[in-house]
């Protein structure tokens, strides 16, 4: 009799979170689903996430893309989403193909309606030297 204990394959489907606390483990079990063959994670039962979760994301596909796969991230709930938004990745994580439910093009932010792009005023050390406050030309030392 073996003592062995198989796990059927459930594409990371009995995950339910995926942040700071447990994002090595997570990592772990991507890369053993990658190595088994698995070509779809299915994210709907992950519920608290954080922005570890978008670089663990970013390794999976990584490791998918080294190994000649293209892995599908399905079912990512709306934190998820607004989390792949936020910090523009969603071409890396995502084939042009697949569509969140938040779209995940540069969305208008209405909180910046009010603000137009002004001119910066010339600063006292242009107007004193005749030259440009370029820090890149003048290194401090």
């Amino acid at each position: 009799m073996s003592n062995a204990v198989t796990e059927p394959i459930d594409n990371l489907q009995s995950l339910t979170s995926l942040t700071v606390l447990n994002a090595t483990a997570a990592l772990e079990r991507g890369y053993a689903a990658l190595k088994a063959g698995q070509q779809v994670f299915d994210l709907r039962h992950v519920l608290t996430v954080d922005s570890v979760a978008v670089s663990v994301m970013l390794a999976w596909q990584r490791a998918a893309q080294e190994g000649g796969v293209q892995l599908q991230l399905k079912n990512l709930p709306p934190a998820l989403q607004s989390l792949t938004k936020l910090y523009g990745v969603c071409s890396l994580l995502f084939p042009t193909d697949v569509k969140l439910e938040q779209d995940c093009d540069t969305a208008r932010n209405p909180a910046l309606d009010d603000f137009a792009p002004v001119k910066a005023p010339e600063t006292v050390f242009a107007k004193k030297t005749g030259l440009a406050d370029d820090t890149a030309t003048h290194p401090h030392h």
